[in-house]
């Protein structure tokens, strides 16, 4: 680098801020640009495609510290630091086009879920004097920085290179975690893969019945409202943010694939019921991939870990439906929806719980120990439903209640046979590896949704804050012990 940015900050002269630019203005850019300007940076230079210039100065005439410059081609040249903030499925068509015009000894990092062809795209279309340090912050753009996870990748750079990256990120509140390329992909498709695969299943599970079960009573309160408010969020957001991530990942194909082996061996075990020794087969795969999964509860330092979800409580006051036996809702009925064979399940009421099932079978089977990723570079999705899973398979009773119910109720027993058909049709349409497949998919499912998004979006946001704060909380004890 032709200069020293080791001491600065914001608040240093205008003279001697880096200029900032941004290659990219969907919701993640436009999240790193109020982030940016809100911290006092006064060169942040962004752009997006051409032809949404005027429009996106218009948006960003007055907002401080930002310049909407025509194209990439402006904004490269010009900045000291440059992050793409594109699709991974354009990321190399994008970098080509642009990375030659990347202003000498610049600074080049990437927002992309899936590193691998990031990587190849810097390496291939960057000159060789620009530095390579990358990143991801791992939540979505309407979850506040604050103590999150911020991936730092210091790939081709000298030291001097990430010390200026991390003084200009460090305004967002996030935690660093400093991994490699190779390394960020593994442990994003460990945290994050079978969980979009679990909360997409059930979403188009629902619409396949063209029901909003929770509005009939079912599937309401305590673990059920963290399913039903984070796949809603989950359909609220860009197909693209999880197809990249799914299809661009190898090892993301693997772990989809291998939960929805999970769902539908396990289904088949409850199928099976007392017949064939299906009930104590099913008992034995979940207490061996508890046994897995949870073991004996014991972090590093050899002391029994806090659980994440201490009680189910926090989660009621965040349920979009009540129970069957409570009437009067004023929330419009479910489209072309019957209720349930006996409309009777309620909050208390045991269902089979498989997609947890699932999850935790799937981990157990390709050996993934999800607390060593907790720390290191969980995303708020996932501490929650890790929290849900592990609430489940440590209560005995709760346990108990599940398998019972897998394997002699029948009212879920539609719901289920639709998860199992939709945990095999995500694997097999990743498989194909056609993001316009992805995306067809994932919007048929979207516009069943689309009438509960508003009231979901607040209450889902309220819900991970709530359960964001009560994990500083349990952090700060375990440190304590």
């Amino acid at each position: 680098m032709s200069r020293s940015w080791d001491a600065v900050s914001p608040a240093s002269p205008v003279e001697d801020q880096p200029t900032i630019g941004l290659i990219g203005m969907g919701a993640m850019g436009r999240m790193y640009a109020k982030y940016l300007s809100k911290a006092g940076w006064k060169k942040i230079h962004v752009c997006d495609q051409p032809a949404k210039y005027e429009e996106l100065r218009a948006q960003y005439e007055g907002v401080a510290g930002v310049s909407v410059l025509p194209d990439g081609h402006a904004v490269a040249r010009s900045s000291d630091f440059i992050m793409y903030s594109v699709e991974a499925e354009f990321i190399d068509h994008v970098v080509a086009q642009y990375g030659p015009s990347t202003k000498l000894n610049a600074v080049v990092a990437g927002q992309t879920s899936v590193k691998a062809p990031e990587k190849a795209a810097f390496e291939k279309h960057l000159p060789q004097d620009a530095h390579i340090v990358s990143c991801h912050s791992l939540h979505g753009p309407g979850v506040s920085p604050v103590g999150q996870p911020l991936v730092l990748i210091r790939h081709r750079a000298p030291p001097e290179s990430l010390r200026l990256v991390e003084n200009i990120l460090r305004s967002f509140g996030s935690r660093f975690v400093y991994l490699s390329y190779e390394e960020h992909d593994l442990v994003t498709a460990n945290t994050q893969a079978v969980t979009h695969a679990a909360f997409l299943s059930m979403g188009t599970a629902w619409a396949s019945v063209k029901a909003y079960p929770w509005e009939h009573g079912l599937y309401v309160g305590g673990i059920e409202t963290a399913k039903v408010n984070i796949t809603l969020r989950i359909y609220s957001n860009a197909w693209h943010v999880y197809a990249g991530l799914a299809i661009l990942n190898p090892s993301a194909k693997i772990q989809i694939d291998q939960f929805a082996e999970s769902a539908t061996e396990l289904f088949k075990l409850m199928l099976q019921g007392s017949a064939e020794g299906g009930e104590q087969r099913l008992r034995a795969r979940v207490e061996w991939a508890r046994q897995i999964v949870f073991g004996d509860q014991k972090g590093k330092d050899g002391k029994k870990r806090i659980p994440i979800l201490l009680s189910e409580d926090v989660l009621d006051r965040f349920s979009l439906g009540r129970p069957a036996s409570v009437s009067g809702s004023s929330t419009p009925p479910s489209p072309g929806s019957t209720p349930p064979n006996n409309g009777t399940n309620g909050p208390n009421n045991a269902n089979s719980h498989l997609s947890l099932l699932a999850m935790v079978d799937c981990w157990a089977h390709l050996k993934i120990q999800p607390f060593l990723h907790l720390a290191l570079a969980a995303t708020p999705i996932f501490r929650l439903f890790l929290g849900v899973a592990e609430h489940l398979f440590l209560s005995p009773t709760m346990l108990d209640s599940a398998i019972h119910s897998a394997l002699h109720d029948t009212w879920h027993r539609r719901d289920d046979l639709e998860f199992v058909v939709a945990a095999r049709g995500w694997s097999q349409c990743v498989s194909f590896g056609s993001f316009e497949l992805y995306r067809r998919r994932f919007e048929q499912t979207r516009v069943f949704f689309e009438e509960r998004f508003e009231q979901a979006g607040v209450l889902g946001s309220e819900m991970i804050k709530a359960i964001m704060e009560s994990e500083k909380e349990r952090e700060e004890k375990d440190v304590k012990l």
